[in-house]
């Protein structure tokens, strides 16, 4: 497969989400499992436990569509292993993903650069219809 000689191993890879990464699966109707799998190959799928609480709260007290997206993204999320970590927001994903060497899904354009400036690696979407890995 193309992405084992990409990343020189068949080992399953540590993704990460960021709050938006969820929500764009509602919004845009991409099917990300599909997708990272493309990529990838092998996965697993963590949600830091601040993004958790980050979509608790769009689902109650976001404003319109970000509201409604929320909703669904929130349930989406917990069938993956949620991660306890004392940062908040985009602190939990980075240090997360240093600490565990993953690769960052979101399409948050400052944490992309977060990450990139620390040589980590990013999922983000492309033309709203396709993951790429940066």
């Amino acid at each position: 497969m193309a992405s084992d000689r990409i990343w020189r191993n068949r080992e399953e890879k540590i993704v990460i989400l960021d709050s938006n990464a969820p929500m764009m699966l509602f919004e845009f109707s991409i099917d990300l499992e599909g997708e990272l799998t493309q990529l990838l190959g092998k996965y697993h799928m963590v949600v830091p436990k601040p993004i958790i609480k980050e979509l608790e709260f769009l689902s109650k007290h976001g404003k319109g569509k970000k509201r409604l997206i929320a909703k669904p993204a929130l349930e989406f999320v917990k069938r993956y292993d949620v991660v306890d970590i004392d940062e908040k927001g985009d602190n939990a994903v980075m240090h997360l993903a240093k600490k565990l060497s993953g690769i960052v899904l979101t399409n948050d354009r400052e944490l992309r650069k977060r990450l990139r400036a620390e040589s980590l690696h990013v999922i983000y979407l492309r033309g709203k219809n396709r993951l790429v890995l940066e």
